[in-house]
């Protein structure tokens, strides 16, 4: 497994992060902990979750995923091998069971979510800290057009990451990171971080993939110049570009267990996934290793985050990272991306 340093902090990552948004919902503890295994013996050392997971949402099973993780790295006794990140929800009336909807990004709600996540994962530090999308209004979550609202736009920068900074002092956090994030976000934070002389932003957790390459036009030249790169989260587009959903909706697939995610299922996405799984068959190569491969060896990105409800897919995805993408292969996805520029941003 290729190594990547995270940002500036000398924390080595594997290119291949295990995310775990299913544990505690379509995943129970066993199988959960049996995709941790998996993932570790394959040298997956970079583990990502939330303190809102899993996902759907649910009031009866937040925080779930953590405890799964705690419980697991408790049982295996290997916490110093790892790289372990959460996030602190961000506003939103949808998560008000959360901390009692308390879900600003001031020192007062930081403290008291580290603290909290640091009891579920059965640890006493956190090696990346990432707010799960910015406090204030903002062009994310699908929206590429920015719409201006007046007002207050929460915390400001600067105490978040004071209010970050002070954890880290006291070793509970080792590095900060956001997710969600715009362009004009990112280089803010680090602009702040330089004028206060704190810790910066290590990385930037965004979707990206073959059907979504947004991230390409603000923020990769930010990510290579500041050393601040890409967690790619969604790198298959909720299990689209496999190619399964081409035929329909196999049960108890995300898709048929989830109907309202719809971002990648549009018609202009579906013609552009066709094109992608012909063109990895073609090669002789499995449709979500190439997707997989096209995300994790991209210039700006540090780590490519992969999910799976199953171990089969999870060795699939694992696998992804063994292929190269030959200059034809590169050259067709090129040609692809021409005709359905960001079907699914």
């Amino acid at each position: 497994m290729k190594m990547n340093f995270l940002g500036h902090t000398g924390i080595s990552v594997s290119r291949i992060c295990l995310g775990s948004m299913t544990f505690g919902n379509q995943n129970n503890e066993e199988e959960g902990h049996a995709q941790l295994d998996m993932a570790f013996e394959h040298g997956v050392n970079f583990i990502d979750t939330a303190e809102m997971y899993p996902i759907p949402r649910d009031p009866e099973t937040q925080g779930k995923t953590e405890e799964i993780i705690g419980s697991w790295i408790k049982k295996r006794r290997n916490r110093e091998k790892l790289v372990l990140a959460t996030k602190i929800t961000g506003p939103s009336s949808a998560f008000s069971h959360i901390r009692n909807g308390d879900l600003k990004f001031g020192k007062k709600q930081f403290e008291e979510a580290v603290n909290l996540s640091l009891r579920r994962l059965q640890t006493d530090y956190i090696d990346l800290y990432q707010t799960h999308w910015p406090e204030r209004p903002g062009s994310y979550f699908g929206q590429l057009e920015y719409k201006h609202i007046d007002g207050s736009p929460g915390t400001s920068m600067e105490e978040q990451l004071e209010a970050v900074n002070m954890l880290i002092e006291v070793g509970k956090v080792r590095a900060f990171g956001s997710s969600n994030e715009t362009p004009w976000g990112q280089m803010k934070l680090i602009e702040c971080a330089a004028r206060l002389g704190v810790c910066s932003i290590a990385s930037i957790q965004n979707p990206y993939n073959l059907l979504n390459r947004a991230f390409e036009v603000g923020h990769a030249e930010i990510s290579i110049r500041e050393n601040c790169g890409l967690l790619a989260y969604s790198p298959l587009g909720f299990g689209t570009l496999t190619g399964k959903y081409l035929e329909g909706k196999p049960p108890k697939s995300r898709l048929a267990l989830f109907p309202e995610f719809k971002r990648y299922t549009s018609a202009r996405s579906v013609s552009a996934t066709a094109r992608y799984v012909d063109l990895a068959l073609t090669n002789g190569l499995d449709p979500a290793q190439m997707a997989i491969a096209f995300v994790s060896r991209r210039r700006f990105t540090t780590s490519a985050i992969i999910g799976a409800t199953t171990l089969q897919q999870l060795k699939k995805n694992l696998d992804s990272e063994y292929i190269e993408l030959t200059d034809e292969v590169s050259e067709g996805i090129a040609k692809i991306h021409s005709e359905f520029p960001n079907p699914a941003p």
